[in-house]
């Protein structure tokens, strides 16, 4: 990664890349609490140009950052339609980290890139050579065929793929392409879930054996039961479907996981988010439960860094905007929780102090409430003195307005010049109008987060923002984490 890091442009580029790091791991194009989808989105379309036209190298190595899925395909989208605009050894490099990616995204959202690609008419040969490639790499395309029907199709036409041919998937013949392009041409399939599909037309047992996003569409049809569908389901569901559909069924006091659930490994932001869906009174009689599970997956995301932190404060946003809105609804709050147990985590036994805005003292009981006193809990967390203080918020201080920078001014330039408490803030909300985060003060690292699980490698990140370890270190960085991310993917180049 070749980039200039004199000391005018090594900045300014340095701060490019870390605004386009935030904002793809924050936003998702979807309405927040103070913009709409429309803004997001036409936001994060110029922000997207402006870093593949300027450092396109750069635009490339966000594949390997943890940057969300929804900005993993765009940037995959940007380097396919303009190919044009990059060497040969660029594009050795770009098709690396693609199939890095393509290979950790979930098949639906492959699918749909690879649809948007032929609508753009986006035919080149590395374009052909890529889908090919992770179409071959799909474990099995019949599976596929009836779960991803259209995208799958719509992929095979854009490659002019032969199922059943010499090196093409389909360990079942041509099976697979009569299921796509001939549906009437067999009677009957030797594949299973082919034949599955096939009967659960007329025949409801066949129902169960269909993968469970398809079994719905026929059990709707049927008029069956939810909760009876649900149950009869649940052995073919994946692990996603089954935390998906636990929050679904969270929705009243009385609600409880499935047998099948093990709350303990669910991921922490995920069940977090399925904690603030329960009750207040679900909340206070599963207390031993639904904590035990948060701190389990607490240490789990810790890991080598669990009680390595020493002191820790953490100031946790639950104001009203972290309620967030009706496509991410209190995806700010759940972050702040998620935090709060992997913050006590991370600090020393006995050494970690939380202060929530509201002023309440129990975390599985918080909800959205009331404006932002950030200035109020900054001066608290700072009067404790610790190693390390996190501020989890979208950034809007209003209860004054400005306290929270002004503290912060004043402490880093006056009471601790010499960095005794490291400072960071982390935030969830992608501002649409300032093409960030928001920001508390320019003497404080601030880093955009979207799962709490990240809070570690966030804090590496938003130490470059502060200035002192140079635009070059930077770079080594993302290098770094290029190598490590096409190394573990251990996926071939394809130029």
């Amino acid at each position: 990664m070749t980039i200039s890091t004199g000391t005018d442009s090594g900045l300014v580029a340095a701060e490019d890349v870390l605004l386009f790091v935030n904002a793809a791991i924050t936003s998702t194009g979807q309405r927040e609490f103070r913009s709409t989808a429309y803004q997001q989105q036409l936001s994060l379309e110029f922000l997207h140009e402006y870093v593949r036209v300027n450092y396109r190298r750069v635009y490339a190595a966000a594949l390997a950052l943890d940057i969300n899925d929804h900005n993993a395909v765009l940037i995959v989208r940007g380097l396919l339609e303009h190919a044009a605009d990059a060497g040969a050894e660029e594009k050795r490099t770009e098709g690396r980290l693609i199939a890095a990616r393509l290979a950790r995204l979930p098949p639906q959202r492959v699918y749909r890139l690879f649809r948007a690609l032929r609508a753009a008419r986006v035919n080149n040969r590395r374009t052909r050579a890529i889908m090919r490639d992770w179409l071959a790499a799909r474990p099995d395309p019949a599976h596929d065929a009836v779960k991803y029907r259209s995208g799958l199709k719509t992929a095979a036409r854009h490659v002019h793929l032969r199922f059943g041919g010499t090196g093409e998937p389909g360990g079942t013949g041509d099976e697979t392409g009569d299921f796509l392009f001939r549906p009437g041409h067999r009677t009957s399939y030797r594949h299973g879930l082919l034949d599955a599909w096939r009967r659960a037309h007329y025949e409801q047992g066949a129902v169960e054996e269909l993968p469970f996003t398809v079994a719905e569409g026929f059990a709707a049809r049927r008029g069956m039961k939810r909760e009876v569908f649900l149950e009869r389901m649940a052995p073919r569901m994946t692990r996603l479907e089954r935390l998906r559909t636990l929050g679904q069924r969270a929705s009243g006091d009385d609600a409880r996981p499935p047998a099948d659930v093990d709350l303990t490994v669910m991921p922490l932001t995920r069940l977090a988010l399925y904690v603030l869906s329960l009750g207040f009174e679900a909340r206070s009689a599963r207390r031993a439960e639904l904590t035990d599970a948060l701190r389990t997956a607490a240490r789990r995301a810790a890991g080598p860094h669990a009680g390595g932190w020493g002191r820790v404060a953490a100031v946790l946003d639950d104001s009203y905007s972290s309620s967030g809105s009706g496509e991410k609804r209190r995806r700010p709050l759940a972050v702040a929780l998620a935090c709060h147990f992997l913050l006590e985590a991370l600090a020393a036994p006995g050494a970690y102090s939380p202060l929530w805005t509201s002023g309440r003292a129990d975390p599985l009981l918080v909800r959205p409430w009331g404006p932002t006193p950030l200035g109020i809990r900054v001066l608290d967390a700072l009067d404790l003195t610790p190693h390390r203080l996190v501020i989890v918020s979208d950034g809007w201080d209003n209860a004054p307005p400005g306290l929270a920078g002004e503290v912060l001014r004043v402490w880093r330039t006056r009471l601790d010049p010499d960095r005794r408490t490291a400072v960071v803030h982390v935030n969830p909300v992608y501002d649409a109008d300032g093409f960030d985060v928001r920001r508390l003060a320019p003497s404080v690292p601030t880093a955009g987060v979207r799962d709490a699980e990240d809070l570690p490698a966030l804090v590496e990140i938003a130490g470059f923002a502060e200035g002192r370890t140079g635009a070059a270190a930077l770079y080594a960085y993302l290098d770094r984490q290029v190598a490590r991310f096409v190394s573990d993917d251990g996926a071939g180049a394809t130029s």
